[in-house]
């Protein structure tokens, strides 16, 4: 007799050992159609897989965020399948499932084209209506390495020879082709049927620059058509947003191989950047902390005694002066330290807030430099809070009622949280790992926000809640952080005199809302696809001459509108005002105001908005109220 108990809390009872598939057939001939894995005891198996054994079973659908990964990783195999059945000197290596889709690397003679893709792609189609079944069988490793040897696939023997003797070898089959992996799989090529192969890129075998290049193909695959078309559209939308040609496009920065992973600002892109760093000075300003200032190099000794140069070295430039060496602060955690350590501190005082608009640089992989997204030299909204162990959890949870204010100013209303807890490279003991994660948890709960799991994902200090944002095509963007320290303030020497006189070390919160500035504004230009909210725009209103003879009413508007704090500009020249305004139009201004002899007549103005809408004649001071109300609401 085997007891099955499904999610419902129900049970059902079978005298024999039974398939999944079969179970879900008893449960309902529809359930059965759409099945494509089962979940046994929390773990992942094919529909085919006997149960023998009192167990807990779910049913796993397209409709399940398990079941699409399933989907995706079968159209990795149905990728290789037809790559092998078009190009059969081709070797087949890994296909793992990605972020929204799959991918697969090739060895092969020569390059992949656009018209490979065409072929392969129509060639998978055909085999996924071919309704072949995927069949799971384990392996001798010796038999394994032979049968991939014969069919001259040398990478999957490499693959097999390096995995621990005491696993199982599992090949999944499907028609004439089979490939190495640990399943589960789809039971058949036809519930493969939506999916899309998007480009070919280069990949060293085994990430390894002295292998050789392989080609890698890249695809999406849905459960559905409709959710590959709105996949489809956000990557149309990203493009467009791509924030490296709309920092050209509006002239706010730019990057060159004089200065690899660094930026340099225009003067449009630095008027954005006072705007973000003034409005979080003031926000920090309103919640009790106080800004400093701390060196860019510090001598090596200070990084080795708080962890950095055994944790953190590959990371770091250095230099050298005076028979001495230094290094360029990656993090300014450490030069916070000294100014917590400068005099001796009372229980009184705690907590301290100490913030920098710190600089740092850390040696990024060329390869990895994305724009100013992912660059060598950044500027963080840092902070670090030094506090007794009994005020941590208050900290935590003020620090993220502030984050969702800060996040909602700049238009971000949801929040994703996650905990990451001790990874295997790390400082400090046991006990502290344990407390402080209990810490951060306690805090989570109590500020009642849903969170997720990331074991293993901490700093190499201490545990850290990961912030994220979604964006207005969905994309999620991890930002701020807090990560709880019991270690360095240790090794760094703070102390700090108990009530009772004793010298105990502080706690310390590292925390950024916005993390790297650079970065963060890379997220509003392509969220706002360059047209920032009011209080953002660089340029927030650009006044526009008719002609020649409205010259000296439009510098005096201008002057108005700076007067009272809006970053205005003039477009005197002497060019037809269609064009004036179609060129004011691409780069993103908010407001044109339009003077002619009208206008110069009844001391109006003429607004139009940057949707296009034309507002109609308005008093100066009207227009400075409403723009008074919109730059106050950050709307």
């Amino acid at each position: 007799m085997t007891v099955v108990r499904l999610p419902d809390g129900s049970e059902r009872v079978f005298d024999q050992p039974i398939s999944v598939i079969d179970i879900a057939s008893a449960i309902g001939p529809g359930l059965a159609r759409v099945a494509i894995a089962g979940k046994i005891n929390g773990k992942l198996v094919d529909v085919d897989s006997l149960i023998d054994k009192d167990c807990d079973l779910a049913i796993v659908t397209e409709k399940d965020g398990e079941g699409l990964e399933i989907i995706r990783h079968s159209c990795a195999h149905l990728l290789a399948h037809a790559v092998k059945e078009l190009f059969p000197d081709a070797q087949v290596t890994i296909g793992p499932v990605i972020e929204d889709g799959f991918y697969y690397d090739f060895s092969y003679k020569r390059s992949f084209t656009p018209e490979d893709l065409i072929a392969i792609e129509k060639r998978m189609l055909e085999i996924s209506k071919r309704d072949l079944k995927i069949k799971r069988k384990i392996w001798e490793r010796a038999d394994a390495i032979s049968f991939f040897k014969q069919q001259g696939e040398h990478y999957k023997a490499q693959i097999i020879e390096s995995i621990p003797g005491d696993e199982d070898l599992s090949l999944y089959s499907q028609g004439n082709f089979t490939d190495l992996c640990r399943g589960p799989h789809v039971p058949t090529t036809s519930k493969i049927r939506v999916f899309k192969l998007m480009k070919v890129a280069g990949a060293y075998w085994r990430g390894d620059s002295h292998n050789e290049m392989l080609q890698r193909i890249y695809g999406t695959a849905w459960a559905n058509k409709d959710d590959q078309k709105s996949y489809l559209h956000r990557l149309e939308e990203a493009e467009k947003r791509d924030h490296r040609k709309l920092g050209k496009q509006l002239d706010l920065f730019h990057v060159q191989d004089e200065a690899p992973g660094m930026v340099f600002w225009h003067p449009k892109g630095w008027t954005l950047w006072q705007q973000i760093e003034q409005y979080m000075r003031n926000i920090l300003n309103q919640n009790g902390y106080q800004e400093i200032r701390t060196p860019l190099i510090l001598d090596k000794n200070l990084w080795v005694r708080s962890g950095h140069w055994e944790n953190f070295r590959e990371n770091m430039f250095t230099t050298d002066s005076d028979e001495r060496d230094f290094a360029i602060k990656p993090m300014n955690c450490p030069g916070h330290i000294q100014i917590f350590n400068q005099g001796l501190r009372s229980y009184r005082e705690l907590p301290i807030r100490l913030a920098e608009f710190g600089s740092c640089h850390r040696n990024e992989a060329s390869g990895a430099l994305h724009g100013i997204m992912r660059v060598r030299a950044f500027t963080q909204d840092d902070a670090h809070i030094f506090c007794t162990e009994d005020q941590v959890q208050d900290e935590v949870v003020r620090f993220i009622d502030l984050l969702k204010v800060v996040y909602a100013d700049f238009g971000f209303k949801e929040l994703l949280v996650k905990l990451s807890t001790r990874p295997l490279k790390r400082v400090g003991s046991e006990a502290q790992w344990h407390k402080s994660e209990a810490a951060l948890e306690a805090a989570l709960n109590k500020a009642k926000l849903e969170w997720e799991l990331q074991p293993g994902e901490g700093a190499f200090y201490g545990p850290k809640i990961e912030f994220s944002l979604k964006d207005c095509i969905g994309r999620v963007w991890q930002c701020g952080t807090l990560q709880l320290d019991f270690s360095m303030p240790d090794r760094l020497g703070a102390a700090y005199v108990a009530e009772d006189n004793s010298r105990q070390v502080p706690v310390m919160l590292h925390r950024a809302i916005l993390g790297s500035l650079e970065r963060f504004i890379g997220i509003l230009i392509e969220n706002y696809a360059g047209a920032f909210p009011l209080w953002l725009s660089p340029e927030q209103v650009v006044v526009l001459n008719i002609s020649r003879g409205q010259i000296d009413y439009a510098q005096e508007v201008a002057t108005q509108l700076k007067y009272h704090g809006i970053r205005a500009s003039l477009d005197l020249r002497n060019e037809k005002i269609t064009y004036k305004i179609r060129e004011h139009s691409l780069q993103k201004l908010p407001y044109q105001i339009i003077v002619g002899d009208e206008e110069v007549r009844t001391n109006k103005v003429a607004v139009r908005s940057r949707a296009g809408e034309d507002l109609g004649q308005m008093m100066l001071p009207a227009l400075i109220e409403r723009l008074k109300q919109e730059l106050s609401s950050k709307a």
